[in-house]
């Protein structure tokens, strides 16, 4: 994949953030496990990147038929509040986990993990995990001296990290995109673009937004492309049309 310019650092976490919702009613209570419901924010365009494209650039109009981004389908941003105290709300460790993928979504070498060119979203999956509290075994582990292509292939490759996990229950269980009820932020989400079975794409879930018409928006984060609050809807029917999502719940 060819990555998005990026903007600026002090340009994204300076961009403006315009409140679109404020509370959302959802039938039967809050999420599974009780997760607090992200709340929907959109930027508001600065003139720099991807995250700061207008609402009719980026929602296709979206704005004019006053749907917010979280209520649109086709919108690629989500606009996800990335302030520490609105992070902290998910648990010291879920918490840890996101500032790290905020922090670095947008870059493109590390001196323990390295950088993998083209195919970089494992690996920052796996960071953030790592972040979270995960511990290294025979199985999925860095090299930590700056090469990414010498940590192991659960480490660093999609599909083998689906594997991982498929014989790790106890670290995480596998839901399909008909159950978003169940995701929640710091979860993993993994595309297969081409229906082969393979995973194509990791990334790390950022919100859980449900919407007025009982569906759920998710966000996402991660490398290749670099991209810190993309929606799920919008990588597999605009992106991939006719991808498929698949989750990873964390277990707590």
């Amino acid at each position: 994949m060819t990555e998005h310019a990026k903007p600026s650092h002090s340009a994204q976490r300076n961009r403006r953030l315009l409140l679109v919702s404020t509370a959302v009613l959802v039938t039967g209570g809050l999420l599974a496990g009780g997760v607090a419901v992200a709340t929907a924010l959109t930027s508001a365009p600065d003139g720099t990147g991807d995250s700061a494209a207008s609402g009719a650039d980026r929602n296709g109009g979206s704005d004019e038929a006053g749907l917010s981004p979280a209520e649109d389908p086709n919108a690629e941003q989500l606009g996800v509040d990335d302030s520490d105290e609105a992070l902290a709300a998910y648990g010291p460790a879920v918490a840890a986990q996101l500032a790290y993928v905020r922090d670095h979504w947008q870059s493109t070498e590390d001196d323990t993990f390295g950088y993998l060119d083209d195919n970089d979203c494992a690996n920052f999956a796996s960071q953030s995990l790592l972040t979270r509290g995960w511990t290294e075994d025979d199985e999925w582990w860095y090299s930590g001296d700056g090469d990414g292509y010498a940590s192991a292939a659960a480490w660093v490759s999609s599909t083998a990290l689906m594997e991982y996990l498929e014989e790790h229950p106890e670290l995480a269980t596998k839901l399909s995109d008909d159950q978003r009820d169940q995701v929640k932020p710091g979860d993993i989400v993994q595309f297969d673009w081409d229906d082969s079975g393979d995973r194509d794409h990791t990334g790390i879930v950022t919100a859980v937004i449900p919407r007025s018409d009982g569906t759920i928006a998710i966000a996402y984060a991660g490398h290749t492309d670099a991209t810190w609050d993309r929606s799920v809807d919008y990588a597999i029917t605009v992106l991939h049309p006719g991808g498929a999502a698949t989750y990873w719940s964390i277990a707590e």
